[in-house]
């Protein structure tokens, strides 16, 4: 595989005391790293931080939400990353959540697919120097000029789950950004994002534990899993890949707010389809599996299922 990537920051140590961990990432032959967004973190720091700790690093954030920052303030942050990491960073914008954005941030989840549509039809002519005033669809900008010169631009992917948002990463984005998803349904979704160009890049966030004692990682995982599959978006985005019926007892038993029968209702194969464990070998050649069926760029991410995270990336790396 041409392009290997890990998300940081990494679990235990605070940001600061990184350095060391992020560099030895470049050592050990990663070539990007990726950050996110959610309830932790924001995706731009720990990424500032890296493009001077390891210049030669690809600079990834999957995903700043499209409705959390206004488009003038999301166009700043994003020159600014380019400026400090020229040619280096790659933008993903997605809708992130209705739980992310409208229960934690007060703003009403609506539009979700217009609103990453004309951020990024807006992040294209802002980066480029033009000056905006436009009534997109799902906001409106009157005179918006960027300050900041970007050279070169920057790649914009965004972050798909079914058919109408990976076709729109396919035909305004320069690729897409998949989570939670086996390897064998990454055959079902990279089609659609490659209507647009073969030359689409596909970047997949996999979620990784080199534990090799399936019965820890299978009940550590479940709770993961409930966590995320009970979102929405994720609960019809399952649906749509065929998992309904594998995820139906975890479902009912959520909506009954039975959230412990709603963890142990979820099948262990799930847990194997959808978390890579096991020796680090077995880890390396299931990425793999991801990588045949269409994934350029694989963004581990550790979960701590008995697991050092720190380790866990040495026991990962492309030159183990």
């Amino acid at each position: 595989m041409n392009r290997y990537g890990m998300t940081i920051p990494l679990d235990g140590v605070p940001l600061a005391e990184q350095r060391e961990w992020i560099q030895e990432l470049e050592q050990l032959g990663y070539t990007d790293v990726w950050s996110a967004e959610a309830g932790g973190y924001d995706g731009l720091t720990p990424l500032a931080l890296a493009s001077t700790w390891a210049p030669r690093l690809r600079l990834g954030v999957a995903i700043l939400p499209a409705f959390t920052r206004g488009p003038g303030l999301l166009a700043m942050s994003v020159a600014s990353m380019c400026q400090a990491a020229p040619g280096r960073f790659v933008v993903g914008i997605g809708t992130s959540s209705d739980v992310i954005v409208e229960r934690w941030n007060g703003i009403p989840f609506a539009k979700p697919y217009q609103r990453v549509r004309d951020t990024v039809r807006f992040l294209r002519k802002a980066l480029a120097g033009e000056k905006v005033g436009e009534d997109f669809e799902s906001f409106s900008v009157s005179g918006f000029r960027l300050g900041v010169k970007v050279e070169p631009q920057p790649k914009i992917l965004i972050a798909a789950l079914r058919q109408g948002m990976l076709r729109l990463a396919g035909r305004v984005g320069d690729g897409a950004i998949i989570n939670w998803l086996s390897a064998d349904d990454v055959k079902k979704v990279v089609p659609f994002v490659r209507e647009g160009g073969a030359n689409k890049e596909i970047v997949a966030r996999i979620f990784v534990a080199p534990n090799p004692n399936k019965a820890q990682v299978r009940g550590m995982a479940k709770f993961a899993i409930a966590a995320y599959l009970n979102v929405p978006v994720y609960a019809a985005f399952h649906e749509w890949l065929g998992r309904g019926p594998k995820l139906a007892g975890m479902w009912d038993a959520w909506k009954r707010g039975d959230r412990k029968a709603a963890v142990a209702a979820i099948p262990d194969e799930v847990v194997d389809e959808l978390i890579v464990h096991g020796s680090p070998d077995q880890c390396r050649a299931h990425i793999q599996r991801y990588v045949d069926a269409g994934v350029d760029t694989p963004a581990l991410a550790i979960l701590p299922l008995g697991v050092d995270a720190r380790q866990a990336t040495r026991d990962l790396a492309p030159k183990s």
